[in-house]
């Protein structure tokens, strides 16, 4: 009776001790992830922008644009920044509604990073809001937010009607933002080997058009705003890159795209 009870007790503990071995790996592997050395010559924006982001976090600067209407409604699915619960995005979400829009988040919570699965569920999401819409969607992401968006376009060109990234980083080495460290560990991957296949500068068969601004300071600017051949259209916007889901600039910006493009 004793062995057995004893048996009993020391194989949970054995297989807690086995978990918690792999959780210190996991953990080791994660933070040399984040520990790399960034390449000669590459960076993000300079201390003082990404200080300046501090400011953006504050509630009061999350304003909702108002007495704005949109030329004619559109459906429009809004992507989160990597870290970011859809949440962020209500400022941004309401403003396109109120001006006449049929505007929704993702419908996947908060950001923490692109796989396959997360890509067809996704593309399963637009698929269905295509067919039920009865037209192609306009695809507005933040920061990763923007790059998903450019994939689903990649592969399902037919259901977007066109792709608005702000602060996206669609240009240059994956690594020229002050974001990279923490991504690879939270994700568990490099930034350049995501696991999904795509070529991140490639554009999509659609109309692009890329937000950026000089003041980002998060992403380098250059990497935000891409080459011509990158996109279709670049504009700059004076906002902080954590104002880009909340500044009215950046809402009105993404109302006269949506505008624009008709």
């Amino acid at each position: 009776m004793i062995a057995v009870a004893q048996n009993r007790i020391a194989r949970p503990a054995a297989a807690l001790l086995g978990r918690a071995g792999e959780m210190r790996g996991e953990l080791a592997r994660r933070t040399a992830l984040a520990r790399q050395e960034a390449p000669e010559g590459v960076r993000g924006p300079a201390l003082p922008l990404l200080m300046g982001e501090v400011a953006a976090l504050w509630p009061g600067n999350r304003r909702e644009l108002k007495g704005y209407e949109a030329l004619r409604s559109r459906p429009v699915m809004v992507l989160p920044g990597f870290g970011a619960h859809p949440v962020r995005m209500r400022p941004m979400i309401n403003s396109l509604s109120r001006a006449g829009h049929r505007a929704k988040d993702w419908g996947e919570g908060l950001n923490l990073g692109v796989s396959e699965d997360l890509m067809e569920r996704l593309l399963d999401r637009l698929e269905r809001r295509h067919a039920r819409e009865g037209e192609p969607l306009s695809l507005v992401g933040w920061s990763l937010g923007g790059l998903i968006a450019r994939e689903m376009a990649k592969r399902a060109p037919n259901a977007v009607a066109q792709v608005i990234t702000m602060g996206s980083p669609i240009s240059g080495n994956p690594r020229a933002n002050n974001a990279w460290r923490l991504y690879q560990f939270v994700t568990g991957h490099t930034v350049d080997a995501p696991p999904v296949e795509t070529e991140i500068a490639a554009k999509p068969p659609v109309p692009t058009y890329a937000l950026w601004s000089p003041r980002d300071g998060i992403i380098a600017p250059r990497a935000a705003k891409g080459l011509p051949g990158e996109r279709d259209q670049a504009i700059a916007l004076r906002c902080r890159h954590l104002g880009f889901a909340s500044d009215p600039e950046a809402v009105l910006a993404v109302l006269k795209v949506l505008d624009a493009d008709d």
